[in-house]
């Protein structure tokens, strides 16, 4: 469970350290949940989710 622990500290360190990081995942947070609506109760959580992880993956692969 502490490797967990690290990965997520490590996580929010990133997203502290780079400027908009923050920002462009709520963006694509919100996209995501937006379109997953038609999926029935988990479909918005996992779009946001999954938009959340694309614009961290997108905001950290140029590192």
């Amino acid at each position: 469970m502490s490797d967990f622990d690290s990965k997520a500290r490590g996580v929010q360190s990133t997203i502290k350290s780079t400027p908009g990081l923050g920002k462009s995942m709520a963006k694509w947070s919100a996209l995501g949940a937006v379109v997953a609506i038609p999926v029935p109760i988990v479909g918005p959580v996992f779009g946001a989710i999954a938009g959340a992880g694309y614009a961290y993956w997108k905001g950290t692969k140029n590192r």
